[in-house]
């Protein structure tokens, strides 16, 4: 009878190991560089762009969150402004960009979840084409009228929209703020007309100017006009009332408003990357957003002016504010029939 021949063979660890070790020189070619290239990120400056005009609260955030970045990470962060297109130029710039840590965005999270509502055509998936990485309270809110209005709190305000227009200044298309008044008139009958600017210092120049009667906005653009008596304060329209800043100011719940617009429009300025950006960049990015809120002076200066008392969030918890907040913000823009002019 004949037997088959049998070759000697390695013992089967030892062959195991050595296609293990094929099959990891083979992708390590790709693999070690990207993990190397986490690991070293940053060697170069990094781009910041804040979606918001200078005078606004993102870009007081976007300064003093790059001021700690650039001292934390041992290379510049340099923060450039593009407002405008409901936060889309911004927004594009940086998905467009190399997902490799040295272009991050942030913005106002509300528009990123009204553009594609408010668009006929939205240069990126804002769901998609960014990655969340950490997002900042905006703070305290008010709505302030201009020092010469014949009106001395919302009530008559509101009594003043029902017999003629009032001009209303809107820091961006689409901001909860123009929800908030777009549904005020709906419910109340009051005549308002919304005024559109890119960013909040626009805005206050006019409100100083007298060219229109409302505005509203963060604490950070509109703080040193109300100390300077250019304008007053009315209502606190998002973060709750503060005695400590606004003394006396009711909010919406006060004045009798609830429902989603009043209640549920909570606003951030979120720091978001390309897709694709590796998760140590992102759990690097993240980790230096937090420590800023407790070991920066300059962060913690400006979310003191504008009343922000919670910690920036991250990670899961994040996730779970998007996913809260951008139904509401979509739902709310369908149903009032907001469009970008």
């Amino acid at each position: 009878m004949q037997r088959d021949k049998i070759e000697p063979s390695l013992p089967l660890d030892a062959a195991r190991r050595r296609q293990l070790l094929a099959a990891g020189l083979a992708l390590g070619t790709g693999a070690l560089p990207r993990l190397a290239f986490a690991q070293d990120w940053p060697t170069k400056p990094v781009r910041l762009v804040a979606a918001q005009a200078p005078g606004s609260s993102n870009d007081a955030t976007a300064r003093a969150v790059a001021e700690y970045m650039t001292s934390s990470l041992g290379q510049a962060v340099v923060v450039e402004n593009k407002p405008g297109g409901i936060g889309m130029i911004a927004a594009d710039n940086v998905a467009r960009s190399p997902a490799d840590g040295y272009t991050l965005l942030i913005t106002l999270h509300s528009q990123l979840a009204q553009a594609p509502v408010m668009l006929k055509k939205v240069p990126l998936d804002t769901s998609k084409d960014l990655v969340p990485i950490a997002a900042f309270s905006t703070g305290v809110s008010p709505m302030v009228v201009k020092k010469d209005l014949p009106v001395k709190n919302f009530k008559e305000l509101l009594a003043l929209a029902r017999q003629r227009p009032v001009s209303v200044g809107n820091y961006g298309i689409g901001s909860g703020w123009q929800i908030m008044m777009t549904q005020l008139a709906k419910q109340t009958g009051a005549r308002f007309d919304i005024v559109n600017y890119k960013g909040t210092g626009p805005m206050v120049f006019d409100l100083m100017a007298g060219n229109i009667d409302i505005g509203a906005g963060s604490l950070a653009g509109l703080g040193p006009g109300i100390q300077k008596g250019s304008f007053r304060p009315v209502l606190v329209i998002s973060g709750g009332r503060s005695e400590k800043l606004l003394p006396g100011i009711p909010t919406w719940a006060d004045e009798g408003f609830t429902g989603a617009a009043f209640e549920n429009l909570t606003e951030c300025n979120m720091i978001l990357g390309p897709a694709g950006l590796p998760a140590d960049v992102v759990r690097r990015v993240a980790d230096a957003c937090r420590e800023s809120a407790s070991r920066s002076e300059a962060v913690k200066n400006v979310l003191a002016q504008l009343g922000v008392e919670e910690a920036p969030l991250t990670g899961a918890e994040l996730q779970r504010f998007i996913q809260r907040t951008w139904p509401t913000y979509q739902a709310m823009t369908r149903e009032l029939g907001l469009q970008a002019q």
